[in-house]
C-alpha cells in the first residue's frame, strides 16, 4: 500500500501558477490530455459565449526555474497535434503566478454544492447550504488539487460510491489517483469500513490528508503516497469497490495491477476517460475477464462500473 504520510503544515514552497492554453471547441479533449500530461494536473475549461473561444487550464505550483521547460514542451505538443488531424488554433499559451487570493476566490465562484442520490452532500466550507434530512456531508477544500465533483468523471465515481453502498453492510473502498481525496472520504463518510487511498502527487496527499483532518475523518481513513505503475503485483489486501479515475493510458497499462486490488464479487470504477478512448480501456479489462456493467457518457467523456465475468 502507499506510504503513510502526515499533513504538511508549511506552505507550497513554490508559486503558484496558472497554466493555460485558448483553443476552439474541436481542439479542446486534445489539448486536456496534453496539459494534463505536461503539468500533471487534470484541467478544467472555460468557454467564452461570444466568441466561443475555450481556454483550457491548470493550476500548478511551479518554480521560475521550471517555466520555460513547460512553456516549451507545450509548445512542442501543441504543434505535433497537426500531425494527428487536430487543429488547436489560437493555441495561446499563457503561464502566469497567481496570487493566493485570487486562488481562492476563483474556487469560491466555481465550486458549488453538491447532492448526491440524496444520500450524500458535498460543499465547500464557505457553503451554508443545509443537508436532507439522514443525508451525509462531506466538507471539501480542493486546494491546488483535482477533485470537487464538479467534473463529470469525479461526478461519476462519487455517484458510485454512493449507489455501491447500503446501510449495514460492510464494504471498503479504495481510491486510486485521490486528487483531493473526495472519493476516499466520500466513502468513510457514507459508512464504509476500510477506506484507503493513494496518489502520486505529495501535494494532493497533502490535501487530501487536510481535507479528512476538515471532516474528522483521520482514523477512518489511510491515506498515503505510491505510484500506480510502481504498486506490488500482489496486493496486501483487496477491496470491495476500487475507483480509478486515471487517465486512460494509465488504465489500460496498469490494468492487471488495478484488477488484483479488487476483492472477488468487488466492483472497479473507471473514470478519465474520453469516449473515443473508451473501447481500447473496455477491450483492454474485457480481455482480463471483466466487462461493463453501468456505463455512463456524460459530454465528451465515458465513465464505467465493471464487475468480473461470471
Amino acid at each position: 500500500m502507499a506510504r503513510p504520510v502526515k499533513p504538511n503544515p508549511k506552505p507550497d514552497r513554490h508559486p503558484l501558477r496558472h497554466v493555460a492554453v485558448v483553443t476552439s471547441h474541436e481542439a479542446e479533449d486534445a489539448i486536456g490530455v496534453v496539459l494534463e500530461a505536461v503539468v500533471g494536473v487534470t484541467p478544467s475549461t472555460h468557454v467564452d459565449l461570444p466568441t466561443q473561444r475555450v481556454t483550457v487550464s491548470a493550476y500548478r505550483p511551479l518554480p521560475a526555474a521550471e517555466v520555460a521547460s513547460v512553456r516549451a514542451k507545450l509548445r512542442a505538443a501543441l504543434a505535433g497535434l497537426a500531425g494527428h488531424g487536430i487543429d488547436p488554433s489560437p493555441a495561446t499559451l499563457s503561464i502566469r503566478k497567481v496570487p493566493a487570493r485570487d486562488w481562492a476566490e476563483s474556487w469560491k465562484r466555481h465550486f458549488h454544492p453538491m447532492d448526491v442520490g440524496g444520500r450524500l452532500l458535498v460543499k465547500p466550507t464557505w457553503s451554508r447550504r443545509r443537508p436532507k434530512a439522514r443525508q451525509a456531508v462531506l466538507l471539501l477544500d480542493p486546494g491546488l488539487s483535482f477533485g470537487t465533483g464538479q467534473h463529470a468523471t469525479t461526478r461519476f465515481c462519487l455517484e458510485e460510491v454512493v449507489r455501491l453502498h447500503e446501510p449495514g453492510q460492510t464494504r471498503s473502498l479504495l481510491d486510486a489517483g485521490m486528487g483531493s481525496g473526495i472519493l476516499a472520504l466520500a466513502a468513510a463518510t457514507m459508512g464504509y469500513q476500510h477506506v484507503e487511498g493513494f496518489d502520486f502527487d505529495p501535494d494532493c496527499v497533502r490535501i487530501a490528508l487536510e481535507n479528512a483532518q476538515l471532516n474528522r475523518l483521520e482514523a477512518k481513513v489511510v491515506l498515503g503516497e505510491a505510484d500506480v505503475t510502481r504498486l506490488p503485483r500482489r496486493p496486501a489486501r483487496t477491496f470491495d469497490v476500487v475507483c480509478a479515475n486515471l487517465m486512460h493510458d494509465l488504465l489500460v497499462a496498469e490494468a492487471r495491477r488495478i484488477i488484483a486490488r479488487v476483492a472477488p464479487g468487488g466492483r472497479l470504477v473507471l473514470a478519465g476517460i474520453l469516449a473515443h478512448q473508451f473501447p481500447a480501456v473496455e477491450q483492454a479489462y474485457g480481455e482480463l475477464g471483466w466487462k461493463v456493467e453501468r456505463a455512463v457518457t456524460d459530454g465528451e467523456w465515458r465513465s464505467a462500473t465493471l464487475a468480473s465475468k461470471p
